[in-house]
């Protein structure tokens, strides 16, 4: 599932004619494309999907939203490690944790030899 996830404008730079950010979300830092708003200023707080911001959000509403995302776990699944997380829902150990063992396969029968 694919959020729009509020987030802090912390800097504004041009690359190869596109207008982008670094976006703080609750501490997690992400390029972002401000294409769509281009009066963005840093300090704002913007909606962002897929990448792109896509509205201005005022303060209170955008730090209440990420204590909730905060408190459900969503900023972990949304920005989280992708292979930990997916180690983690199949029972695995995390190939991404450092002296991590790697993960053997489980066989429920016999394997002939």
């Amino acid at each position: 599932m694919c959020l729009a996830v509020p987030g802090k404008v912390l800097s504004l730079q041009e690359r190869d004619g596109t207008l982008m950010s670094v976006v703080d979300f609750g501490g997690v830092h992400k390029d972002v494309c401000l294409q769509y708003i281009p009066d963005a200023a840093i300090g704002d707080y913007v909606v962002v999907h897929v990448g792109f911001a896509i509205q201005r959000l005022d303060e209170v509403s955008a730090l209440r939203t990420l204590a909730e995302f905060e408190h459900l776990g969503v900023l972990k699944e949304e920005f989280g490690d992708g292979f930990a997380l997916a180690a983690k829902q199949s029972g695995l150990a995390d190939p991404t944790a450092v002296g991590a063992e790697p993960a053997q396969p489980q066989h429920d029968t016999e394997v002939p030899s």
